[in-house]
């Protein structure tokens, strides 16, 4: 996969400058695409102080329209499913694209589809035919093996696999280690 191909434009905007964020801002910067990348947090009325470790924190959550002419694309990094799907969707409502956002580091087959939003960290595993749905967080070191279907803002955290022809449900949260198993009876 040719990750410059999925930017078309410099500038990114990421919601949530928390652990997700910071793991987000670090990738798109190993893409080696965007010329610029902030962050909105509603943190942003911390203390100067408190906040100085986001020196790119530039506003609120709510702010985000305010942005849409200078970032063409905006994600959400922010772990609760329902808080991502709701902001995606605004997101999406305002005009920005919502990239895929993968590591260098990571492998994704050919033949996978990743929809917009999903975010596949380093050391990461999605094989061949694969879908990942909307807004779906696949952590370092998981495998989504091939054949399977993981469904929208779903999180296939720290080393956890989903077996070949598995399917993995809406909102869904794998925890780490954990594996999926195809279930016949479950689909």
């Amino acid at each position: 996969m040719n990750l410059l191909a999925i930017c078309n434009d410099k500038n990114l905007l990421i919601l949530g400058a928390g652990q997700y964020g910071t793991v987000v801002k670090e990738i798109a910067k190993s893409m080696c695409c965007y010329e610029k990348i902030d962050f909105l947090d509603d943190m942003f009325e911390l203390e100067k102080s408190e906040i100085s470790q986001h020196e790119q924190l530039i506003g609120r959550l709510s702010d985000y329209q305010n942005f849409v002419a200078k970032y063409s694309y905006a994600i959400v990094a922010i772990g609760n499913p329902e808080i991502r799907k709701k902001w995606t969707e605004k997101l999406v409502g305002a005009g920005y694209e919502i990239p895929v956002i993968i590591s260098p580091r990571a492998f994704v087959g050919n033949t996978a589809q990743l929809r917009y939003g999903v975010i596949v960290e380093p050391m990461a595993v999605v094989h061949e035919n694969v879908t990942i749905g909307i807004g779906t967080i696949v952590s370092a070191g998981a495998v989504v093996n091939h054949n399977s279907f993981v469904a929208d803002y779903c999180h296939i955290d720290n080393n956890a696999v989903v077996m070949r022809g598995a399917k993995v449900e809406s909102m869904k949260y794998v925890e780490p280690l954990a594996l999926v198993k195809y279930d016949l009876a479950k689909f």
